[in-house]
C-alpha cells in the first residue's frame, strides 16, 4: 500500500485479509467485490455530541443514530469538530428498557501513543479523517503523517456489535505503539428538569469492562435492574484502570514494521439479563475469531435487501429516488427490536429517536411490515405476531368482553392492569383494522400458506370485534370508541376513582372521546372535536354498549368514514385469504356483508355538493343521522376510493378536490386536513400536517379509478418537496403542507414504510396494496 495515501478508500474489511486478533500483516485480498451497499453513503447524517440529555424539542433525540438486528442500542458518528470523541463511535445509546438514554458521549475511545517519542496521536489533524455510514456498518477513517486507522463497527446478533481496529505503518521507521481505550460512563441522565441517576459503575475482570446498573424504577423516564449489563469485550490482553466513571484499557506493545497493519477487535453488548448475558459471552471467541466471516454475512445480508428492493426493470428511470428508499430500509431497520421483557416476537417501533416510541402500535407496526416485507419476510411475519401475541381472550382474566381485540399498544413492561409496571402499555382503545392488509402483503411476497393459516382465525376473531364491541345501534357500520377502563371513569384530586349516590363509577366522558381519537389514530382530527362545528351539530357524545345488561365498551355518536372504508376492505382481504385456504362459504360471506358496507358508505356517507366522503353523526337509536360536512374535509373523505367502495362518478369528483391546489394539492400533499377547513394548521398534528400513511393511500385511491397521472405528479411532490428525504437529513412523522418542513419526531417508521411503497409500487410500477376482491362498480 503506497505511503501517506490520499486517494479515498473505503475499508470494508471484507476486501482485506482477516487476521488473529492482535496480528500484523501487510496482505490485501480482493477476493471480495465492491457491491452495491458501498455505492450508498451518508444517507442520513450521524455526527453527534451526546450528553446526558438525550432528548430536546417534543421529546426527540438530538441526533440520529445507528442501530440493527433487533439490538437494543445504538451508536452515532463523533461530530468531526470534537476532538475529544474521535477514535470511537459516540455514545452508545441505550434503551432503558423503554427510553432511549445516553450511556456516554464515547465509550470505547482509542488512544494512539508513538512510545518512543511519547506523542499522543492528534487524530483531529489528520489529513484524511473520514466517518461513514454505509448500509449496515460504520466506518472510520484517520490519516496522519506514519499511521492510518480505520475503525469498523457492525452487529452481530440482537445484543452484540463488533468493533474491528486496524492501524497501518505508513511511514519510513518501524514503529513502537501504544494502544489504549478509554471512556466514561454517564452516572445519570436528564430529563426536562429532573436529573436521573443511572446507578451504572464501572468493573473491570479480565479482558471486559462492565458497565453495571442499579435496580431503579423511574416511571416516566428511566427503568433498570441489577442484571442489566454493557459488555466491552478485548479480544487481546488488556490490562484495565478505573477511576471513577472513567476507565483506561491498554494493550500490550504493538511493534508495527513498516508497511504493515495491526488488526485486533472488540465486542459490545448490551444485555438486560443474565441468560442474555451469558448467551453473548459464549460467542465472544466466535465473533472476533471470525470477524471476517460475520463481515461478509453482514454486508450479504444488507446487500439481499437492496437486490430484493431494487429487482425491477423500471429502477433505471429513477436514480435519483435510490437514496431515499436505502435510507427508509436504515431507518426501518435502526427500529427494529428483539424479544425482550414483554415482546415475545422482534418487530419495529414507530422511532428509536422519540422518548416515547420504545413500543409497538398496531397499525403503525402493520404499516410497517407492509415495506418491511419486501426485503425481510421474517421480520414481516414476527412483526404481525408481536401485536397478535396480546390478542384478547374470552378467557382474558382483565377484559373478556373484548375477545378479539388487538389493544392499542404493547410496551417492555406491561401495565398496572396485568401486573406491572408500565406507564405506557395501553388496553383503552384498539386501532383501526388493517392487520389483514398487512398479512395478505406478507402472503403476497412470501406465499406463506401456513402463516396464512395461522392469522386467519385471529383476524377474523379481531374483524369480528369492531361489530360486536363498537357496533351501537347493530346496524354493520362501526363506530370508534373506548374499552371498559379505569381511565374513563372521573377521579378526584388524589387520583381516586368517584361514585355516584349508587355507589357507581362517574364516566367521564372526554376520557372517552380521547380513547376513541386515539382509535381511530388520528389523535386531534377536526372530526373529533367534543364541541362539534356549525348548526345543528350537537357534538362528539358518548354511548354506552352493552351485552345482556353488562357494559362492554363505549362508543362516539359518529360512524367514521375511514373506519368503515378499512372495514370494507378488510372484508376483501378476509375473502382473499378465505379463498386461499379453500374456505370458500367464508369468502362469499364476505362478500355479502361487503355490499352492505358499500351500499351504506356510497349513499350515507357521501355529499353530492362538496364531492366528498364524511363521517355520519347518529342519535343513539340510530334514527337520526347527519352527515358532518360541517366539520370540513380531511384524509378520511378518500378512504372510500382506497377500499374500492366508491363509485366512478363519486371518485371523479373526490378526485377534483384532492387535485385542488385549495384543499389537497398542497406544496407538499394530501394535507389531513383540507387548507379549506375553517380549522386548518399546517403544523399541528393530525389538523393539516401531511401524514404519509395517508398520502400513500391517496395515491392508491387516485389509482383505483384510473388517475394515473395524477397519483405519479402527486408522488413526485411526496418525495421532492420534504425537507431533507433526498438529501442525508431523516424522514419525519409528518410535514407542513406548505412549506415541506419535516414536524413531530424524526426517523418515523411509517412515514419511512410509506416511501418504500410509493416508490416500489407507484414509481417503479403498478400494484396497489388495496384489496381486489371485489370490484369497483
Amino acid at each position: 500500500m503506497e505511503k501517506n495515501l490520499k486517494k479515498k478508500v473505503v475499508y470494508t474489511l471484507l476486501g482485506l485479509t482477516m487476521l488473529s486478533c492482535g496480528a500484523i500483516s501487510s496482505k490485501v485480498n480482493a477476493s471480495v467485490e465492491k457491491s452495491k451497499v458501498d455505492e450508498f453513503s451518508n444517507l442520513l447524517d450521524l455526527s453527534a455530541t451526546p450528553t446526558q440529555r438525550t432528548h430536546g424539542v417534543y421529546d426527540t433525540n438530538y441526533f440520529n443514530n445507528f442501530s440493527d438486528l433487533g439490538a437494543w442500542h445504538g451508536y452515532y458518528q463523533p461530530d468531526k469538530n470534537n476532538k475529544e470523541l474521535l477514535g470511537g463511535f459516540a455514545g452508545p445509546l441505550i434503551i432503558a428498557e423503554e427510553y432511549p438514554v445516553n450511556l456516554a458521549a464515547s465509550l470505547n475511545k482509542l488512544i494512539l501513543k508513538n512510545k518512543k517519542t511519547g506523542e499522543i496521536y492528534d487524530l483531529s489533524q489528520s489529513s484524511e479523517l473520514e466517518l461513514d455510514y454505509y448500509p449496515g456498518r460504520l466506518e472510520q477513517k484517520y490519516v496522519l503523517e506514519d499511521v492510518t486507522i480505520n475503525l469498523s463497527l457492525i452487529f452481530v446478533s440482537n445484543r452484540t456489535a463488533l468493533i474491528q481496529t486496524r492501524i497501518e505503518n505508513t511511514g519510513e521507521k518501524p514503529l513502537s505503539l501504544e494502544a489504549s481505550w478509554t471512556g466514561r460512563v454517564f452516572d445519570n441522565v436528564i430529563d426536562g428538569s429532573d436529573v436521573i441517576s443511572t446507578g451504572a459503575n464501572l468493573k473491570a475482570q479480565e479482558n471486559d469492562i462492565q458497565v453495571q446498573f442499579k435496580k431503579i424504577r423511574e416511571k416516566w423516564s428511566y427503568f433498570s435492574t441489577e442484571e442489566m449489563q454493557y459488555t466491552i469485550h478485548h479480544a487481546d490482553k488488556i490490562s484495565t484502570k478505573i477511576d471513577g466513571e472513567t476507565y483506561t484499557a491498554t494493550a500490550e506493545e504493538i511493534n508495527l514494521p513498516v508497511g504493515k497493519i495491526y488488526e485486533t477487535k472488540t465486542t459490545e453488548s448490551y444485555t438486560f439479563t443474565k441468560e442474555e448475558l451469558e448467551t453473548e459471552q459464549a460467542k465472544f471467541d466466535a465473533y472476533t475469531n471470525n470477524s471476517s466471516d460475520y463481515f461478509k454475512k453482514n454486508k450479504n445480508r444488507w446487500q439481499g435487501y437492496l437486490d430484493k428492493t431494487f429487482d425491477h426493470k423500471e429502477v433505471k428511470k429513477y436514480p435519483e429516488y435510490q437514496n431515499a428508499i436505502v435510507k427508509a430500509i436504515e431507518t426501518l431497520n435502526t427500529n427494529w427490536r428483539s424479544a425482550a421483557g414483554a415482546f415475545k416476537h422482534d418487530g419495529v417501533v414507530p422511532s428509536m429517536s422519540y422518548k416515547w416510541f420504545i413500543g409497538m402500535w398496531a397499525w403503525d407496526s402493520w404499516k410497517a411490515d407492509v415495506a418491511v416485507v419486501g426485503y425481510n419476510p421474517e421480520l414481516a411475519k414476527n412483526n404481525m405476531r408481536a401485536l397478535f401475541d396480546y390478542q384478547i381472550t374470552s378467557k382474558d382474566p382483565v377484559r373478556s368482553q373484548d375477545a378479539g381485540a388487538i389493544i392499542d399498544a404493547v410496551f417492555y413492561n406491561q401495565n398496572e392492569e396485568r401486573g406491572g409496571e408500565g406507564g405506557n402499555w395501553n388496553e383503552r382503545n384498539s386501532k383501526p383494522p388493517l392487520a389483514a392488509w398487512a398479512v395478505w402483503q406478507i402472503y403476497k411476497e412470501t406465499k406463506d400458506k401456513d402463516f396464512l393459516k395461522e392469522m386467519y382465525p385471529k383476524l377474523v376473531a379481531y374483524h369480528n370485534w369492531w361489530y360486536s364491541n363498537r357496533d351501537h345501534n347493530k346496524n354493520g357500520i362501526a363506530e370508534y370508541g373506548s374499552m371498559v377502563s379505569d381511565a374513563q371513569y372521573q377521579k378526584d384530586d388524589n387520583g381516586k376513582l368517584i361514585k355516584d349516590k349508587n355507589g357507581n363509577y362517574i364516566l367521564d366522558e372526554e376520557a372517552v372521546i380521547e380513547a376513541a381519537a386515539w382509535e381511530s389514530g388520528m389523535d386531534n382530527a377536526t372530526r373529533f372535536d367534543k364541541e362539534g362545528s356549525g348548526q345543528g351539530d350537537k357534538g362528539v357524545k358518548v354511548f354506552e354498549n352493552k351485552n345482556n345488561g353488562k357494559t362492554i365498551g363505549y362508543s362516539i355518536n359518529q360512524e367514521s368514514v375511514d373506519l368503515n372504508s378499512y372495514l370494507y376492505a378488510e372484508k376483501g382481504f378476509l375473502s382473499s385469504i378465505a379463498t386461499e385456504l379453500g374456505k370458500r362459504k367464508e369468502s362469499k360471506e364476505y362478500k355479502k356483508e361487503a355490499e352492505k358496507v358499500k351500499e351504506y358508505i356510497q349513499s350515507k356517507m357521501y355529499d353530492e355538493k362538496t364531492g366528498f366522503f364524511y363521517d355520519l353523526q347518529i342519535s343513539e337509536n340510530g334514527s337520526k343521522t347527519k352527515l358532518l360536512v360541517n366539520r370540513g374535509k380531511g384524509t378520511e373523505g378518500w378512504l372510500p376510493l382506497w377500499a374500492k367502495a366508491a363509485t366512478e362518478s363519486q371518485a371523479q369528483s373526490v378526485k377534483k378536490n384532492m387535485m385542488n391546489k385549495d384543499m389537497f394539492n398542497t406544496y407538499m400533499p394530501f394535507p389531513t386536513a383540507s387548507k379549506d377547513n375553517q380549522k386548518f394548521s399546517a403544523t399541528h398534528y393530525w389538523r393539516g400536517p401531511v401524514w404519509l400513511d395517508q398520502a400513500l393511500y391517496g395515491v392508491e385511491a387516485l389509482e383505483n379509478y384510473g388517475y394515473k397521472h395524477e397519483a405519479k405528479l402527486m408522488t413526485e411532490k411526496l418525495f421532492l418537496h420534504a425537507e431533507g428525504l433526498m438529501g442525508e437529513g431523516p424522514i419525519f412523522e409528518n410535514y407542513d403542507p406548505l412549506t415541506g418542513r419535516g414536524l413531530s419526531t424524526k426517523n418515523f417508521s411509517w412515514s419511512t414504510s410509506a416511501y418504500y411503497l410509493l416508490y416500489k409500487n407507484s414509481l417503479l410500477g403498478n400494484d396497489s396494496t388495496t384489496q381486489s376482491a371485489f370490484d369497483i362498480e
